[in-house]
């Protein structure tokens, strides 16, 4: 009788494709958008520059925390691998409650909604207003529909094998690299106004009632956000050729990349729009602001594409990736059983198929923007978790293989701590609403893992 060969996730990726994740899951419509809310909180155009750059700063010196635990311990899991060993399982399980609830499955969501409004654009049939299906109250929208139909596909080709979700995620993420820069270069040519960026910069104002540091803090967050979701890389760490290696490099060049060009975007949209165009662009849209004042009616149009190619890369890596979490969890005995199987074509099928099912009731719920909101403060707590319990996993590990240290440690992984610590206390200060329902949504994941756990356990 012939012996089964047992299934397990192949290390296929290589350096390009980790980099094509990293920039992939971080670029959505974010850098087209939030610019206009944090205008409008720090009343400035150089503060605005200086919340994107804090933002990049801090998202840096995450990603290079993050490349020691990942050359470190290459499993798939990523951070709920990193908390479980730093913390135990109680604080690895909290965070995987909450990303399946919410940041992953959520982010699924939110961003395949995004690509369905702007596809809007395109073909006016897709909008919130036509109905396809109505019942006992009940509806769903034509721009709901293809946002479900976006994550059942995309699921569908990574259900086929990690292969043919990176190659997607590769041409995607080349797609709207390349339309960034486009808009970079058209800014710098066609539209660049020295005088309108001269006035931007020289011309400050105070925010209003609120300290400059606090109106920072509290504008970090659509800025952090637009640049979060690099971490899925880590996620799938166990599939990425020399680990050790590519990791790290992964992270940084993925990182860096995405920060300089978000910097960059936001340069050129002082130069071509004055502060308060961007503080009050149509819907938010800054950057069909920016575009329209270089091509007129066209602009709309093509930055529609954009968005629509940006955000189905972006769909794409946060499926691929988050998976892997769930995935980790069942191995572990914290999840539904079948979750921790493999198909034939060695990537996690059912964990693929739940995310794809829950997201897309968050799109039919249209539930999803507001528990992003609510755990956005949460996301952080568990990144200073995270990154602060570095320098007790080298204390707990001290004879673990180290292929790559952070760098300046202590001082960056205490200096991140420090920033974000200080945004979580201004979140709880001005914008209690999202905070304090986040962490209930972590209560209840406590009360769940005390009663499906640690009861058992005792008995």
């Amino acid at each position: 009788m012939e012996e089964k060969k047992e299934v397990a996730l192949e290390r296929s990726l290589n350096l390009f494709d980790a980099i094509a994740i990293v920039a992939g899951s971080m670029i959505g419509s974010g850098i087209f958008i939030v610019s206009a809310d944090i205008a409008r909180q720090v009343n400035s155009s150089l503060m605005l520059l200086l919340v994107w750059i804090v933002a990049g700063v801090m998202t840096l010196i995450a990603g290079l925390c993050y490349a020691e635990y990942s050359a470190s311990i290459p499993e798939a899991g990523g951070q709920y691998v990193y908390l479980k060993k730093v913390w135990g399982k109680f604080a690895g399980f909290l965070y995987g409650w909450v990303s399946f609830l919410v940041i992953q499955t959520g982010t699924i969501a939110a961003v395949a909604v995004a690509f369905a409004k702007f596809s809007g654009v395109l073909f006016p049939q897709i909008s919130s207003n036509i109905k396809l299906i109505s019942f006992h109250g009940i509806s769903v929208s034509s721009l709901q529909a293809l946002a479900i139909l976006l994550i059942v596909v995309l699921t569908y080709f990574n259900i086929r094998g990690v292969k043919d979700g990176v190659i997607i995620q590769n041409i995607f993420t080349s797609a709207k690299i390349l339309a960034l820069v486009g808009m970079i270069l058209c800014g710098i040519f066609l539209g660049f106004n020295p005088h309108v960026f001269t006035e931007n910069i020289t011309t400050f104002s105070m925010p209003e009632n609120i300290s400059i540091s606090s109106a920072i803090a509290v504008a970090m967050v659509g800025a952090l956000f637009s640049a979060d979701s690099w971490y899925n890389v880590t996620l799938i760490a166990s599939e990425i050729k020399n680990p050790e290696r590519n990791l790290p490099l992964s992270l940084f060049f993925g990182i860096g990349g995405v920060v300089l060009i978000y910097v960059l975007v936001n340069v050129i949209y002082l130069g071509v729009l004055p502060l308060d165009a961007i503080k009050h662009a149509p819907e938010d849209i800054v950057g069909a602001a920016f575009m329209g004042e270089i091509f007129g009616v066209w602009g709309k149009m093509i930055i529609a594409v954009i968005i629509v190619i940006a955000a189905l890369g972006c769909v794409n890596g946060v499926i691929l990736s988050g998976a892997r979490i769930y995935y980790a969890m069942a191995k572990d005995g914290l999840f539904f059983n079948y979750l921790a199987e493999l198909n034939k074509n060695h990537v996690p099928g059912n964990a693929l198929i739940l995310q794809g099912i829950w997201a897309s009731f968050l799109v039919l719920t249209g539930s999803y923007s507001d528990l992003l909101d609510y755990v956005i403060f949460v996301a952080l707590l568990f990144y200073i978790l995270t990154i602060g319990g570095l320098v007790y996993f080298r204390k707990k590990y001290p004879d673990i293989n180290r292929p790559y240290k952070a760098i300046l440690y202590p001082y960056l992984p205490l200096a991140y701590c420090f920033m974000a610590t200080f945004i979580c206390i201004n979140l709880l200060i001005h914008k209690s609403q999202y905070t304090i329902p986040g962490l209930v949504l972590v209560g209840i994941g406590a009360l769940v893992y005390l009663f499906r756990f640690k009861l058992r356990e005792k008995k």
